[in-house]
């Protein structure tokens, strides 16, 4: 029966797993590469992008956990992508230093464009291996994630500061 032992795995199994990760993580970027220069874009726009369009609305702090990136690299980035007209930032309402960020039509085109090909891909992939391996692929990512990454991906906004024991937004 195929994956026998697999529960049992040897250094070797876990450095390949590993080094499979990294290959189809090159992978997805190398087949948008062609797109992000055509929208003149880079990775960490299109990170950014992807966040949006998964979670609309998001916080400034908040997005800077998901990434984990520091707050110079994220005002360089949503700078770029505001001049572009890509992204769009408003204030809170309740604390108007508080600032929610939103792709605009453009910015989700874009986005929009380049998970197409990067869906491709995934589609072509998740065919080839059948349901079964999907869903076995999906727990093996999820068992990978941290207890504030499953927060986030099922709650949605808020991730929290590990420093601080609440949100990097105050709440």
């Amino acid at each position: 029966m195929p994956g026998n032992g697999l529960l049992f795995l040897r250094e070797q199994q876990i450095r390949f797993a590993q080094e499979l990760m990294l290959l189809a993580w090159r992978e997805l970027g190398r087949v948008i590469a062609p797109v992000l220069d055509e929208l003149g874009l880079g990775a960490a726009q299109y990170r950014v992008l992807q966040i949006l369009a998964l979670h609309p609305a998001l916080t400034v702090g908040a997005l800077q956990d998901v990434l984990g990136v520091t707050k110079q690299s994220l005002t360089r980035t949503l700078g770029e992508l505001q001049e572009r007209g890509l992204v769009l930032s408003k204030p809170g309402r309740q604390d108007r230093r508080q600032r929610f960020l939103t792709l605009t039509e453009s910015g989700q085109a874009a986005e929009a464009r380049l998970f197409a090909v990067q869906r491709e891909q995934l589609v072509i992939a998740y065919r080839e291996a059948g349901g079964t391996a999907v869903l076995g692929f999906r727990q093996v990512l999820l068992g990978m994630l941290s207890d504030e990454s499953r927060i986030f991906l099922t709650s949605g906004s808020q991730l929290k500061d590990p420093s601080k024991g609440k949100t990097r937004d105050g709440q």
